[in-house]
């Protein structure tokens, strides 16, 4: 299998709409229309451990059930425990055997991230894939409960601080497995339209309401995403450590969440949904980049690469700086309380 590169910038043989309609495949062998039990295949998740935040409905749900459905032990982590608990649920009525539990975590409480990385190792288990599939989208300026804007906060600092804290069970399970571990955080393509006079405000702005945007600022949060798979991908290489890191778009899924926060009225929503119905994807389909990420043998040799329809995909000229990416670091050490 092979992957061209140009100007530093993977190109996929994919284009959205028509490889979705066509059901073209890329050079991984699957494309748009793909599902995630497609893309698991034979995996044999027997004796693995996998944790999965928001886990409890959508795509990380599907996720959780393909992977617990070939023998994975999954952790639903989530911040209502009565949800993850119906999650669970509905794993085992389609798969009896499946083993799933259920970890109380509230990605915008930095303090809540500690103590469910606490409970987790204290329980003595293996870490061998980590997906970052929570988050929020584009709602009206709020705040995390330590005080930062709450996409920033939730779906950056939070998973940041996530990883950060469980880096050392991931390691160790990774060495003792021979096996690299796995982190495959969920972007999105909004990760291009971040704010456009800075696409990752500075410390001192970032958590300010003045200027903000909830979609700009939703880009922002996912280009941080792409951000910090590259920059642990760097970190990790350098350290010699066997951990893998990826970035990934989902696809577009109708759903609820995604005109949640939407002040249109809905004879101005109905017609824009109908018009990005042909490129909208099925759970099942949306769920499978992340599937394949955290499970391909391929996948492997690309981390710190950005995919999207199961292939590698061009990302933003910002998802490439190295100067951004060490400031955000940086940033996010101090904000998480690691510096």
């Amino acid at each position: 299998m092979s992957f061209k590169t140009k100007g530093g910038v993977a190109s996929m043989p994919l284009t959205g709409m028509l490889g979705h309609f066509a059901g073209l495949r890329g050079a991984s062998g699957y494309g748009a229309s793909s599902t995630a039990e497609q893309v698991a295949g034979d995996w044999d998740g027997s004796g693995k451990t996998v944790l999965i935040t928001g886990a409890n409905t959508g795509l990380g749900l599907e996720c959780a059930r393909v992977l617990a459905s070939r023998g994975a032990e999954v952790v639903i982590a989530v911040r209502d425990a009565a949800k993850g608990a119906a999650a669970a649920g509905k794993i085992r009525s389609r798969h009896p055997e499946a083993r799933v539990s259920v970890l109380p975590l509230d990605l915008a409480s930095l303090e809540s991230v500690k103590a469910a990385a606490e409970e987790f190792k204290s329980a003595g288990r293996q870490l061998h894939i980590l997906v970052l599939n929570a988050g929020v989208m584009a709602c009206p300026f709020m705040r995390t409960a330590d005080g930062h804007e709450m996409q920033f906060g939730t779906n950056h600092l939070g998973h940041f601080a996530l990883v950060r804290h469980l880096e050392d069970a991931l390691l160790s399970t990774a060495r003792a497995s021979g096996v690299p571990g796995r982190v495959v955080s969920l972007s999105s393509s909004a990760h291009f339209g971040p704010y456009a006079a800075e696409p990752i405000r500075s410390e001192a702005d970032i958590d300010s309401e003045a200027g903000y945007s909830p979609w700009q600022a939703y880009g922002q949060s996912k280009l941080c995403n792409v951000l910090l798979a590259r920059e642990l991908h760097k970190r990790w290489k350098a350290e010699g450590k066997p951990l893998l890191a990826y970035a990934c778009h989902p696809g577009v899924i109708p759903s609820s969440e995604l005109f949640r926060h939407s002040k249109l009225p809905w004879v101005v929503q109905a017609p824009l949904l109908m018009a990005l119905s042909p490129v909208f994807k099925s759970i099942a389909q949306g769920a499978a980049t992340q599937t394949y990420l955290a499970t391909s043998k391929d996948a492997a040799a690309l981390s710190g690469e950005y995919f999207a329809d199961v292939n590698l995909s061009p990302s933003s000229a910002p998802s490439h700086d190295v100067a951004l990416s060490a400031r955000l670091w940086e940033m996010s050490e101090r904000m998480c309380g690691f510096a």
